[in-house]
């Protein structure tokens, strides 16, 4: 049986780590990740991380230049579970939204829309603007998924790597992938 595939996009925005824990937890569970690293992610990268490049792309099975529009996650006829953009600046999931493709991590997310896979897009921003409104429902409407990293109190987080679990575990829910790193509602 072939290996589940996801693909994993990170953007220049504000929390990073989001992608490195999903990198972390895939590998855990036995999925084979296909990464794309903005050149933003990259300067976010040393803003938030000790981590060099060379460590975040070790993370991942596979890996692809940003500029690589022919890689073999821009077909549909490549297999994957769908994608997870984390973090997601405004500029890449306006370019989603409209199918705007000149760079592999858009051009990935709109052959997963396109191949009714699913597309999870963990928009780092605040305050939204009405434009950034109008995109998100435009992604919504095309079968995407936004999911802001807001963190849930219920569970009574110490750190911020509990915090940082729960977001990572409900997103890869909506995989149907249990982490099983974090408190769920309603169970002990």
């Amino acid at each position: 049986m072939k290996k589940k595939r996801m693909i994993i996009g990170i953007t220049g925005a504000t929390g990073i780590i989001y992608g490195v824990r999903l990198l972390e937890v895939l590998k855990r569970l036995d999925i084979e990740t296909h990464l794309v690293v903005s050149q933003s992610a990259q300067m976010t990268l040393a803003y938030e991380t000790d981590m060099t490049i060379h460590d975040l792309k070790a993370l991942a099975d596979v890996n692809y230049s940003a500029k690589d529009i022919g890689a073999a996650i821009s077909s549909g006829s490549y297999q994957t579970m769908g994608m997870i953009v984390a973090p997601c600046s405004v500029k890449t999931m306006s370019q989603i939204a409209y199918s705007i493709s000149d760079n592999l991590i858009a051009r990935a997310a709109d052959v997963v829309l396109k191949e009714r896979k699913r597309l999870v897009l963990m928009l780092r921003e605040t305050p939204l603007s009405l434009s950034h409104i109008k995109h998100m429902q435009a992604v919504t409407e095309n079968g995407g998924i936004i999911f802001p990293p807001v963190p849930a109190f219920y569970t009574k987080p110490e750190t911020i790597d509990d915090m940082v679990d729960q977001t990572v575990g409900r997103v890869l829910d909506l995989f149907d992938l249990d982490t099983g790193e974090f408190k769920r509602w309603g169970e002990e």
